[in-house]
């Protein structure tokens, strides 16, 4: 599977070596150990792998979150294309939108459970790999708590709730980085390395390996700084006892920003190599440019009802 990424001098070694071994040996490695080389020209910088990879879980494991995110995506489709349908009419707080939140990748029973395969995910590597579809859930995970507001009429439970989400939302970055970190490290020290033949994980390099290889993507990024930033803000606007008009272009910004920096990931993430899975990684970023198509209609079918309303009252009072 590997093979067309990795330069010719080291295909002769690898073709001794399971594809299995090449996996757990770099893609799972946690601590990458330099030590002293005797040929300073040809081997500047001599590394080992030097951290055991537990195993993947049984696949029924894999399945299972499978089938669990894939019930979160669609409770998260349908609920938009409901709260689109009512228009204008999804703003005023309803039954529905008290219930929703418990059946939302941000909510309070979602997302726990989220966060448990995500912590799990370094294992989580047959069925569902989550190298290849953590960060899909970590835009679902964004976009559920951009695209939904928390109707509550208490403003503690209000903070409660938002605060729960943004910690969640930085612990799937900080589990997501845990898990393709030592991936793209192990992929930069396969593709940019030559075999030693030491050891199976001994490499030789020119320049010293870096955490996270070439790839510049992180599950801290930018992206989910803005996101907790935004919701922040909401939590402000929702306590400020000011005038709430001045606020709404910073947060339509803040918010428009946020939407913009995630399909620009998205885009980044599909593009990127390795050209493996490349059927997982389309499935799982197909799905969330969905969901970010329907948050563009519902935002446009509103837009075009609260004219509608507002046309229709002024031509009563006329």
């Amino acid at each position: 599977m590997y093979s067309q990424l990795l330069p010719s001098r080291n295909s002769a070694f690898l073709s001794t070596i399971k594809e299995g071994e090449i996996q757990g040996t770099f893609f799972k490695c946690t601590k990458w150990q330099l030590e002293e080389t005797m040929d300073p020209i040809n081997c500047p910088y001599h590394y080992y792998c030097n951290s055991n990879y537990s195993g993947d879980y049984p696949s029924w494991v894999d399945s299972l979150a499978t089938v669990f995110i894939t019930i979160t995506f669609l409770a998260t489709s349908v609920l938009m294309v409901v709260g689109m349908i009512r228009g204008r009419k999804a703003a005023h707080p309803t039954r529905l939108n008290h219930l929703r939140r418990y059946f939302l990748p941000s909510g309070p029973i979602f997302l726990p459970i989220i966060l448990v395969i995500m912590a799990k995910g370094n294992r989580i590597n047959t069925v569902f790999p989550l190298l290849y579809n953590g960060p899909a859930i970590l835009h679902l995970v964004r976009i559920s708590a951009l695209a939904f507001n928390t109707e509550t009429e208490s403003d503690f439970k209000y903070v409660f709730l938002e605060a729960s989400t943004i910690s969640g939302i930085l612990h799937a970055a900080l589990y997501l980085d845990s898990i393709i970190l030592p991936y793209y490290t192990g992929l930069d020290a396969l593709m940019s390395s030559k075999f030693s033949g030491e050891c199976l994980s001994c490499v030789c390099r020119q320049e010293a390996l870096v955490v996270g290889g070439m790839i510049v993507y992180r599950g801290w990024s930018v992206t989910t700084a803005l996101v907790v930033a935004t919701l922040i803000f909401r939590i402000f606007c929702r306590l400020t006892t000011e005038s709430k008009g001045k606020f709404k272009l910073v947060k339509f910004t803040m918010e428009s920003l946020s939407w913009i920096l995630m399909t620009v990931e998205c885009v980044y993430l599909l593009i990127i190599p390795p050209p493996v899975r490349t059927w997982t990684k389309a499935a799982s970023f197909t799905g969330v440019f969905v969901l970010m198509c329907l948050q563009l209609l519902k935002k446009i079918t509103t837009s075009i009802v609260a004219q509608y309303n507002g046309n229709l009252q002024s031509a009563e009072w006329q």
